[in-house]
């Protein structure tokens, strides 16, 4: 059975007011959310600059963790050390990494997005299904479900991510995709839309995506520099 870990995307949006002050302290407080970020922990996080990208998020965390207290620690870290205390959560999904019931032989392509290189691109959103869909036998939703994901392998450059939310977030499932090639990640979106799984969609939104870089590269482009 697959380890169960709580993975986490974190949507954080600065307040505009930090970049009238001076550079010094605008400087002095980067450093201290950047060091928080990085902090050694059991937490995993990797940051996504989402600047300019949608309304009111400038910020991507993206974390790994074994269990609810230490990313609970680890966020709220952030949130108080320097700059991070200009931040205001802006959306907040939370999953759990479990065994999925329609793949019984996971592939490279859907493992942890936590592990090798990241790529350049991180796609996050909250996934709920109807009530109908739930209802169905389990043969058939293999069945859909098999559509689905024959449509999904014949874009290797796009890893993915499907964690469970049930009962710890609002949304069933936490959704999340890495590529380098945006462009090739739309057809895959614009593809699935023609498969018989739609059906079933409830909420896929928002999407949120971002550009993986290091904290420091993110909190100069917001004005630490």
């Amino acid at each position: 059975m697959t380890e169960r870990r709580y993975v986490h995307a974190l949507a954080l949006g600065l307040d505009p007011a930090w970049r009238r002050l001076d550079r010094d302290e605008r400087c002095r407080s980067a450093e201290q959310f950047a060091a928080a970020v990085k902090a050694q922990s059991e937490v995993s996080t990797f940051t996504y600059s989402m600047v300019g990208l949608k309304a009111g998020v400038d910020l991507l965390l993206w974390s790994l963790s074994p269990s609810l207290e230490a990313l609970e620690e680890k966020t709220a870290g952030a949130l108080r050390a320097g700059m991070g205390a200009w931040m205001g959560v802006r959306h907040s999904f939370l999953g759990l990494i479990a065994s999925s019931q329609y793949v019984k032989r996971p592939t490279s392509q859907e493992q942890s997005l936590f592990s090798g290189t990241r790529s350049r691109y991180l796609i996050v959103y909250p996934f709920t299904k109807s009530t109908d869909w739930y209802l169905l036998p389990q043969e058939e939703r293999q069945r859909v479900m098999n559509e689905h994901m024959k449509v999904g392998h014949r874009y290797q450059q796009v890893r993915q991510l499907l964690a469970y939310s049930f009962g710890v977030d609002d949304m069933d499932f936490l959704v999340a995709y890495e590529t380098d090639d945006l462009p090739a990640f739309g057809d895959l979106v614009r593809e699935l839309r023609g498969t018989e799984s739609r059906r079933s969609t409830v909420r896929d939104t928002p999407i949120l995506t971002g550009i993986h870089r290091p904290i420091e590269e993110i909190t100069a482009l917001l004005g630490a520099q």
